[in-house]
């Protein structure tokens, strides 16, 4: 409607008759607003009061990998798919190559598998094998449990974490979860709740399968929320384990297993002023050979370094020591 002097007076008391009751909050509809003036960090505390409570942020006391960060260092990944060197204490990541490239990451799964079963489960439960730990993918380990078979949840981490076996994997998913689809379930619950959000998981084992992928820096922020539990701290650095479990016919079954890590087995050695405290191994096709560690300076400061996707063991392990290398330049 076109406003003429004649008309103007018309014109102005229609707009104030429409905005006015919203302009004075005085209209039929109401607003709810999603923040409360008297909560702790709103701006309107922020503002009103001196001592206003502040947010905590959520990567306060976490590496931040934005980007590749290689420059001016020694190292030499040229022959991983991506790599990351993390100072823990300092919340620093000192190496960072391809960190947020989505990668299958083989049996690097079994850290968030160890995670949620510490978290949900009890080391004294006993959990009891059933056909899902029947695992037939050729060149699979395995330290062959059969449905029926028993043991606690304290022997299936060993079993799991020292040995990467994928049929205990499935042990404890079944055992903790409810069924292997609720525990995946909580296996990417978890992982949104460390930020992992470049990370989905579709198996507890690491085994090849669509839509199972994750990251080097996602690998970080989960075994830096594993490495709090001191059960996983021991078990990874441990070199062996024997135990005895109970057939389904009630039978002792003793097994003897050793360590798939290499620097524990001598065949490669850490750089001489880095221990290596322990990590996860991870083999497969379609990942490559990778390894997740946590590792100690000399004045015991911890480190988290990650590849992921090297092309060969005997590439693996010396990449991996030239990364733990620039550790204290």
């Amino acid at each position: 409607m076109k406003c003429t002097n004649k008309r103007r007076g018309f014109c102005i008391g229609l707009v104030l008759s429409i905005f006015l009751p919203l302009l004075s909050g005085c209209g039929q509809k109401n607003y709810t607003f999603p923040y409360d003036a008297e909560y702790g960090v709103s701006s309107f505390q922020i503002v009103r009061t001196v001592n206003a409570s502040q947010a905590i942020p959520f990567a306060e006391d976490l590496c931040i990998a934005v980007g590749d960060i290689t420059e001016g260092t020694d190292v030499d990944t040229s022959g991983a798919g991506a790599a990351l060197l993390c100072d823990v204490n300092n919340a620093e990541v000192i190496y960072a190559m391809n960190a947020h490239e989505q990668m299958h990451p083989a049996s690097l799964t079994k850290v968030m598998t160890a995670l949620v079963a510490l978290k949900y489960g009890s080391m004294d439960q006993v959990l009891t094998a059933t056909s899902s730990v029947t695992i037939t993918e050729s060149g699979a380990q395995l330290c062959g449990l059969k449905p029926g078979d028993t043991m606690t949840l304290a022997q299936a981490l060993h079993i799991l974490l020292i040995y990467s076996a994928n049929d205990v994997a499935m042990l404890i998913a079944e055992g903790v979860g409810g069924s292997v689809d609720g525990f995946i379930d909580l296996m990417n619950e978890e992982a949104l709740a460390l930020g992992a959000t470049n990370t989905h998981f579709a198996n507890p084992h690491g085994l090849t399968q669509d839509n199972h992928y994750t990251t080097a820096y996602d690998l970080y922020l989960i075994f830096n929320e594993a490495i709090k539990y001191e059960t996983f701290r021991e078990i990874i650095h441990m070199t062996a384990y024997s135990t005895v479990y109970y057939t389904g016919d009630g039978e002792e079954k003793e097994l003897n297993i050793k360590t798939t890590n290499q620097y524990f087995k001598g065949n490669f050695t850490p750089p001489d002023n880095i221990t290596v405290v322990g990590g996860k191994t991870g083999t497969t096709n379609a990942a490559g050979h990778c390894l997740i560690l946590l590792t100690r300076d000399t004045s015991g400061a911890p480190y988290v370094s990650v590849i992921l996707r090297a092309t060969a063991l005997d590439v693996l392990y010396p990449e991996m020591t030239d990364l733990l290398s620039e550790i204290g330049k």
